[in-house]
């Protein structure tokens, strides 16, 4: 299922002007340091976005632990989420080819982020989760932005590597811009998921993920379905 590219939440609170200003700071930051290089913008800016899921799939799991409460699907998303991110950066990784300088952002990167995401989300998940959504945001411009170049002959439109091809089940003759479009509409999902999950907790209803035809549910059974 086709994602719309260009939806924007508009913020609507004080939690939710937090969690866009953060995500513009890390955008502007983001465009200093890597500029058009989309490649290797992608290879460290994965690196951020599988830690969310992670931690927050984490903190939901050991929540049903302590509470010896089900958890109502949280975790199975959340952590498809996480894995998902992941399998972007292991793509890209053999596209950009990471320098020893990247490799030592990333890990600094991640080290400050996983703390500061994990305090973070025990204060508010509300506001991380529409953090993440506006993440996806970006991510999917910046994809857009990507493909463009590739697009336009720009940037080269080199094969797509093997673990890209085997992931997403794409052709065996598959270029960059078929990979990218691929990504762009995995952020696509995981913008929609968690701005839904914000709308659920303003709701209160968490059992409501349960739903088999609900939207959240998209990413993971697509995650789930295909074949590798």
């Amino acid at each position: 299922m086709t994602k719309k590219l260009d939806y924007h939440f508009k913020p609507e609170n004080l939690s939710d002007r937090i969690a866009f200003s953060f995500t513009k700071l890390l955008r502007f930051i983001a465009d200093f340091f890597f500029a058009k290089r989309y490649g290797h913008r992608a290879v460290v800016l994965e690196t951020v976005a599988a830690v969310p899921g992670m931690v927050a799939g984490m903190l939901n799991h050991l929540k049903s632990l302590r509470r010896m409460e089900q958890d109502p699907g949280w975790i199975k998303i959340l952590l498809d989420e996480a894995e998902n991110e992941r399998m972007h950066l292991m793509t890209f990784i053999h596209i950009a080819k990471p320098s020893s300088i990247e490799r030592f952002i990333i890990i600094l990167v991640q080290g400050i982020f996983f703390n500061l995401y994990f305090i973070m989300y025990l204060i508010s998940p509300r506001t991380c989760h529409r953090i993440v959504g506006y993440f996806e945001e970006e991510a999917v411009t910046s994809y857009s932005e990507y493909l463009e170049e590739v697009e336009q002959g720009r940037l080269v439109n080199v094969p797509a590597p093997k673990i890209a091809i085997d992931y997403w089940n794409l052709p065996t003759y598959a270029r960059l811009a078929d990979v990218i479009r691929v990504v762009r509409e995995d952020e696509a999902g995981h913008r929609d998921v968690n701005h839904k999950f914000v709308k659920l907790i303003d709701e209160k209803k968490p059992e409501d993920i349960n739903i088999e035809e609900d939207d959240v549910k998209t990413v993971s059974k697509e995650i789930r379905n295909s074949p590798h």
